[in-house]
């Protein structure tokens, strides 16, 4: 008499096997970046060029102004016994300051031109800017004073002073004078492109 054993194993479907669904698989949320151009980048990475073309003129300018007062010198082809008759810009302290004045300025200009260069491949960095407005108005006051003070002594050369009986020696000096005005003429110039640039660098700023 033969007895058979026989285990059968039932295997419980899961939940989700029983609804005939396979398991979920989360997909990958990949998230794009897309850079947006600031509305006035354009307009700012011009002004930041223009910038740099106000600052090489001006240099040009308190450069001309510098040399050519600083250079200044006239001697008469006539002298007496006792006299020689000179005329030269060191013997005026208005002049002295004026050649001083113009170097500082002429220098400065030099200096920031890296700084101008950054404003361009970063027009919005408003530190420099700030910088830069403060620096050039200081340099705006000092060509300006300069550049009066010598326009003062320039205007006695030309038409002298009858109530101080100071006379006009530009009928004998006439390459000092002509000289001395022509650096005036040039100190001039760059008080109106040191305005133009502290003008520029204002409405930077505001429309910042």
């Amino acid at each position: 008499m033969n007895i058979s054993n026989s285990t059968t194993i039932h295997v419980s479907e899961t939940k989700a096997e029983a609804k005939g669904k396979a398991p979920l698989i989360a997909a990958p949320i990949v998230a794009t970046t897309k850079a947006t151009p600031h509305p006035n980048a354009g307009w700012k990475k011009g002004a930041a060029i223009f910038d740099f073309l106000l600052r090489l003129a001006a240099i040009a300018a308190t450069l001309a102004a510098a040399t050519t007062m600083g250079t200044t010198d006239e001697t008469l082809p006539f002298f007496t016994q006792y006299f020689q008759f000179q005329a030269s810009f060191d013997e005026l302290p208005a002049f002295m300051f004026f050649v001083v004045a113009t170097a500082i300025a002429s220098g400065y200009l030099a200096l920031s031109l890296p700084f101008s260069l950054v404003s361009i491949f970063r027009p919005h960095a408003q530190r420099i800017r700030l910088l830069l407005i403060i620096c050039d108005t200081v340099a705006l006051a000092l060509t300006t004073a300069g550049a009066a003070s010598a326009t003062a002594i320039v205007y006695l050369a030309h038409n002298g002073n009858t109530s101080a009986n100071w006379i006009a020696i530009c009928q004998q000096f006439t390459d000092f004078c002509q000289r001395v005005s022509g650096a005036v003429v040039a100190s001039f110039i760059a008080v109106v492109l040191f305005m133009l640039l502290v003008m520029m660098s204002a409405l930077a700023l505001r429309k910042h």
